[in-house]
């Protein structure tokens, strides 16, 4: 696994308990992420429920080693429809974030786990505590849709 891409160093210490979301600089909005690689991975929603299950079926930009997107910047030159999660539009996409995801977690209102970056001050220890998708998804270029099914997996990790 590389090196954690994010500079959590000059973060101020639990900023996320002292500022609303919509307060959050750009630099601690993306110190939230987990580094989990969950939120890329294909879901499937029960049209009756509204259900979302995670699949192991992975973006093809999401490198299962590092569990992050190879082309962060300029994904969407790539995947059009690629989310930008941002305080203003969370009310309609937390739902199908990961239950895990520090995004969703601080929108309920709920605590970060003991496993997050930001509680541990190590990146590696979310793959530790294996809730991330480190090695475990397939390729959506090899995998037909119709078999996404066949790859659903439980939350939590």
């Amino acid at each position: 696994m590389s090196r954690d891409p994010i500079d959590r160093d000059k973060l101020s210490p639990r900023f996320w308990k002292k500022k609303p979301l919509s307060k959050l600089s750009k630099q601690e909005w993306e110190a939230l992420c987990d580094g989990c690689g969950k939120c890329c991975l294909n879901k499937l929603e029960d049209a009756d429920t509204g259900k979302v299950f995670l699949t192991r079926v992975a973006c093809r930009l999401l490198d299962d080693d590092t569990c992050r997107c190879t082309q962060y910047p300029i994904r969407h030159q790539f995947v059009p429809e690629c989310i930008v999660l941002k305080p203003d539009n969370l009310d309609s996409h937390a739902y199908w974030m990961p239950q895990t995801c520090a995004y969703r977690l601080l929108w309920e209102g709920k605590e970060l786990y003991d496993w997050h970056p930001l509680i541990s001050g190590r990146a590696e220890s979310v793959h530790e505590a294996g809730v991330s998708v480190y090695q475990m998804t397939v390729s959506e270029f090899e995998t037909p849709e119709d078999d996404w099914e066949d790859h659903i997996i439980e939350e939590p990790l």
